[in-house]
């Protein structure tokens, strides 16, 4: 299963969303003042250490999450560029204003925000050319395209929160920065040396790197804390971290690949029925195709010696649109309703050059097509209308085919009676390939319209009754 490219704008505004939201939060509780005891100029300070992440990241949403994807599906430029600088020129002139007057910033001009807007600019620039050079047809699939902007996406999260660092608690790029790699690396470690090979059984080998890592970390602190005379490194340090990474990192990681290696076996597992799926419905297919065409040839030679040339033209037009339909229609997954009913017509057209003459049958057609409207899947109803001609015509006895077909509610209904009689000399391979064609269209039924439809079948000594509804898509 090939790898898809992922919805980078989505990502893109999480990460964002989440350095923006740790700036606030560092700030907060970094340069919280003591509203009793401090002037109202520290005041101000605090209040713009929050507004001023707060104005660059409601600029960044507007342009980000509404202006370019606007752009994106209307490609006209000359709105979103206008708003794009209306709301640069507005959070620029708020950042200086409150950056200055609170002493945060030197000069009039905030040099951050410049270097704010390079960044994303550079970032914009950086993800286009990698989109061009990293996805199909250049490469094979996105694997490598969806890593690299991935690796894109966190360096240039980490070169903003730099920038911003005059403003902010420097609290958000350690967490950023150190943690969220380490954590990272660590979970990667545990993945590949503890994880992998306790569920390949290898038990043994997975607790000495469990263990091993831990005594190596003790190892380290000891070291430090030896090196610099502080028994409290060691005690304070390192057995606080072996302890969080025992009892919390590794049993959430555990917890979170036993999570993902069930949805990805859930995943493969849909995969293949959906794949045996496909191939059961094109040999379905493949058994209704061919077993028509030949009996309306048959049809269409017998009416060319006892017809007149025009009734057999017509029937081979009809034959024609009919072939078509096959070819190219019948293949597709959902066609059109009517173009179903168009092919039912014809079908009942051509039958009717073969048995329109027998005096001892009698045919009611009903369509009413006004309100058939949407798509369905093709070659639903007519092995049924097939059936009733094959089984319910007999050359001396009374015989009769009913159909009703009209839609109501966004569904279609086919009503259908014929005769049945029980003497009529039928080779065993006709009945074979009767019971194949009914099968086939019942099981395709079952897997195109599993809630979505309603088959009823009665036979009697006289009559056979076939009841269809079908919710067609709209």
């Amino acid at each position: 299963m090939k790898s898809k490219s992922l919805d980078f704008r989505q990502i893109e505004w999480w990460i964002v969303t989440t350095a923006f939201l740790s700036i606030i939060l560092f700030n907060l509780f970094g340069f919280s003042p003591s509203f009793h005891e401090t002037s109202g100029f520290e005041i101000f300070r605090f209040v713009a250490r929050l507004a001023i992440p707060v104005t660059l990241y409601v600029s960044f949403h507007l342009i980000h999450m509404v202006l370019i994807p606007k752009y994106e599906r209307e490609k006209k430029p000359a709105l979103p560029i206008i708003f794009t600088f209306l709301i640069a020129a507005a959070s620029l002139l708020i950042c200086a204003i409150l950056a200055y007057n609170t002493e945060l910033i030197h000069a009039p001009f905030p040099s951050f925000y410049l270097g704010v807007v390079g960044i994303y600019a550079c970032y914009l620039i950086g993800a286009y050319i990698l989109e061009q050079a990293l996805t199909p047809p250049k490469l094979r699939d996105f694997q490598i395209y969806n890593i690299v902007r991935l690796i894109f996406i966190y360096l240039f999260t980490i070169l903003f929160l730099i920038q911003l660092l005059s403003l902010t608690n420097p609290g958000p790029l350690v967490v950023l920065g150190m943690v969220v790699p380490g954590l990272i690396v660590l979970g990667l470690y545990y993945y590949y040396f503890v994880y992998k090979n306790r569920e390949g059984g290898k038990v043994k080998r997975a607790r000495w790197f469990n263990w091993g890592l831990a005594a190596l970390i003790l190892f380290v602190f000891l070291v430090i804390s030896v090196e610099n005379n502080a028994e409290e490194i060691f005690f304070l340090g390192g057995i606080p971290v072996v302890a969080f990474l025992l009892v919390i990192v590794f049993p959430l990681a555990n917890l979170i690949f036993k999570k993902y290696d069930s949805y990805m076996g859930r995943i493969f597992t849909l995969t293949n029925q959906v794949d045996r799926g496909n191939a059961g419905m094109d040999f379905l297919r493949s058994q209704i195709n061919p077993h028509f065409l030949f009996n309306a040839l048959n049809t269409l030679y017998a009416s060319s010696l006892i017809e007149n040339a025009d009734k057999t033209a017509d029937g081979i037009q009809k034959l024609g649109d009919m072939m078509r339909f096959m070819l190219h229609e019948n293949q597709l997954p959902h066609i059109p309703l009517s173009r179903e009913i168009d092919y039912l017509r014809n079908y009942l057209d051509l039958q009717m050059l073969r048995f329109g003459s027998q005096t001892n049958l009698e045919l009611e057609i009903n369509i009413q097509d006004g309100s058939c409207h949407g798509d369905i899947a093709p070659m639903l109803l007519i092995p049924f209308v097939e059936n009733a001609f094959k089984h319910g015509i007999s050359t001396k006895e009374k015989s009769w085919i009913r159909l009703n077909l009209r839609c109501i509610a966004g569904s279609v209904h086919l009503d259908l009676v014929n005769s049945i009689h029980p003497d009529k000399p039928t080779s065993e391979k006709s009945r074979e390939e009767s019971g194949i064609g009914l099968e086939n269209v019942k099981s395709r039924l079952a897997l195109l319209y599993p809630d979505r439809h309603q088959l009823n079948i009665v036979a009697n000594d006289s009559d056979y009754f076939v009841h269809l509804s079908v919710q067609i898509h709209s």
